[in-house]
């Protein structure tokens, strides 16, 4: 189920996310856990962001009878996460949708601008013909955001998703205003950023939480 922030931007409000999203944002939070849970919240995204993909049938045979059985009628999705902590998130994904094919995006932020600087791409063919899920844990400026979404529409992609666990008010007013074509899922909604551009009350930096590094 969603809950609607705005026209382009929707909150995931299953149960099951908010009690996870809580448990990883405590300070007592060690790295075996963070990760687990958000490896987790990724599978549960995964089934939510999915509801709508496109549905036919084909003939099976069961143990007991022939039948039509439901089957997805689309190409094979891409599963794009920006790197480095996009990739906790990708775990929960690709458990549920082992069939994807997996893109990585290379973004670092540089700390005196806030601006996110390019050193990998590699993505999966025709792009175009493929539903494309943009995946890291947080969105506070907006800045890496929109620097993928431009790098994924370079290459070809038309249909983006984006999905994260958090979000700042700041970073959603700038994916929707410079890629408005493009849906923005998250878990919650936070309050604003801080003078250093994290996400308050947020849950820390996701990468370092993650690797265990600081």
């Amino acid at each position: 189920m969603y809950e609607q922030y705005n026209e382009r931007t929707f909150c995931l409000n299953h149960p099951l996310l908010g009690h996870k999203l809580t448990t990883i944002r405590e300070e007592v939070a060690n790295t075996d856990t963070f990760r687990r849970i958000t490896r987790e919240i990724g599978t549960i995204m995964a089934v939510e962001l999915t509801r709508s993909l496109p549905m036919t049938t084909k003939r099976i045979t069961t143990p007991l009878a022939s039948m039509s059985a439901p089957t997805l009628d689309c190409k094979k999705l891409c599963l794009a996460p920006i790197m480095r902590a996009g990739m906790g998130l990708l775990d929960g994904f690709s458990d549920i949708i082992p069939l994807a094919r997996i893109g990585h995006i290379g973004l670092y932020r540089e700390h005196s601008t806030l601006e996110a600087k390019e050193y990998f791409c590699k993505m999966p063919s025709k792009l175009d013909e493929r539903l494309v899920i943009l995946i890291d844990p947080m969105l506070a400026t907006g800045n890496t955001a929109v620097a993928a979404l431009d790098m994924l529409k370079e290459r070809g992609a038309k249909n983006i998703i984006f999905a994260n666990m958090v979000a700042a008010p700041e970073g959603i007013t700038k994916v929707n205003t410079e890629h408005p074509d493009v849906k923005v899922y998250t878990v919650a909604v936070d309050e604003h950023l801080n003078e250093n551009a994290y996400i308050v009350p947020g849950l820390g930096d996701a990468g370092d939480r993650t690797y265990g590094t600081r």
